[in-house]
């Protein structure tokens, strides 16, 4: 069945006559996920969550539609890891306006960039990009940040972690080698204080921090785990949706 939030999968014929309030970008990274999960994983994250939140959304009244997803994120710090794709921050800012131009076109101006991936911040292109198109309203979310995974997790970690590995077991589970697969996913952390403490930042070199590129234990994963978060995140990220999709953009303020 076509689901009508989804641009990929909708045709000519339906999209020319709908009126869109909003328009969502998912946006990923290709990229080692330890030995047990695909290079795919921040791509099939973002995607699902994506299509699960606009579902809720759209149900409840909410004319949004979701782009496809971008797969690849800035990696500059994996530079040494086979195959982790990397595009750089001034290419996003490309490719962002460009699709704004295409939105704006379109007659739909509000975008929403879902981001999956760490190595990605929007922050700073949503500001740039606000100034030069005055007409569009730009806004960006991580969804790993929406609620508070340790209230479905033992471990911590931010990548190829439990939580990831729970989720990638309920999404893709064919995509997911069994656990006895995986690294322990231990990280070796700054020296320096300033760093460890967060008010102060720099770029990890990843194959200096971890052996098998995971960040996090993932041994306590389970498919019941990523299936009751993902819910809560889809529901989170859905309230969300309809509010940015709803609001007077001209009257946001209390």
């Amino acid at each position: 069945m076509i689901r009508p939030y989804i641009l990929a999968e909708n045709n000519w014929k339906s999209i020319k006559d709908t009126n869109y309030d909003l328009a969502i970008l998912p946006w990923g990274a290709t990229e080692a996920h330890n030995y047990h999960l695909p290079y795919s994983t921040d791509v099939i994250e973002a995607d699902h969550i994506a299509a699960e939140a606009a579902k809720i959304a759209w149900e409840s009244g909410a004319k949004i539609i979701v782009l496809p997803t971008v797969p690849f994120g800035v990696n500059t710090g994996q530079a040494d890891i086979k195959l982790d794709l990397n595009i750089y921050p001034s290419t996003q800012l490309a490719i962002i306006s460009d699709l704004i131009e295409v939105l704006q076109r379109s007659n739909i101006f509000k975008l929403l960039i879902l981001n999956g991936h760490g190595g990605n911040d929007f922050r700073m292109m949503v500001r740039e990009l606000g100034l030069k198109y005055p007409k569009m309203f730009l806004s960006t979310c991580n969804w790993f940040q929406a609620v508070n995974k340790m209230q479905f997790f033992e471990e911590d970690g931010d990548h190829a972690d439990e939580m990831e590995t729970s989720l990638i077991q309920y999404l893709t589970p064919n995509l997911a080698l069994p656990l006895e697969e995986a690294g322990d996913g231990k990280e070796k952390r700054y020296k320096i204080k300033a760093f460890l403490e967060g008010w102060a930042w720099a770029e990890r070199k990843w194959s200096q921090i971890t052996k098998d590129t995971g960040v996090g234990n993932p041994k306590f994963a389970t498919k019941d785990k990523g299936e009751q978060y993902f819910k809560a995140v889809t529901l989170k990220v859905s309230n969300f949706l309809i509010e940015l999709a709803n609001a007077d953009v001209n009257d946001l303020y209390e």
